[in-house]
C-alpha cells in the first residue's frame, strides 16, 4: 500500500499553472528555478503534506498572480 495518496487532478492542475506563472513574476533563473521544481513535483504526483513548503509555493505564486491582476 502507498504511503503517499496520489494529487488529484485540480492539485496537480494548480502546480502546472504555478508553474507557468512563476516564470513571469520573477523573470530569468530565479523563475526557472522555481518552476522546474514545480514541475518535479507536478510529475512525481504524489501529495506528502497539505501545508508543505512547495504548496505554500504555489499559494503564493497563485495569490501574487490575482493581486497584479486587480491592481492592473
Amino acid at each position: 500500500m502507498n504511503a503517499h495518496p496520489s494529487m488529484d487532478h485540480n492539485e496537480r492542475k494548480r502546480i502546472r499553472l504555478a508553474a507557468f506563472r512563476v516564470t513571469r513574476l520573477y523573470p530569468g533563473p530565479v523563475g526557472e528555478l522555481v518552476s522546474r521544481e514545480l514541475m518535479s513535483w507536478e510529475e512525481f504526483g504524489y501529495r506528502l503534506s497539505s501545508g508543505s513548503m512547495i504548496m505554500r509555493i504555489v499559494d503564493e505564486v497563485l495569490n501574487a498572480q490575482e493581486q497584479q491582476s486587480e491592481a492592473a
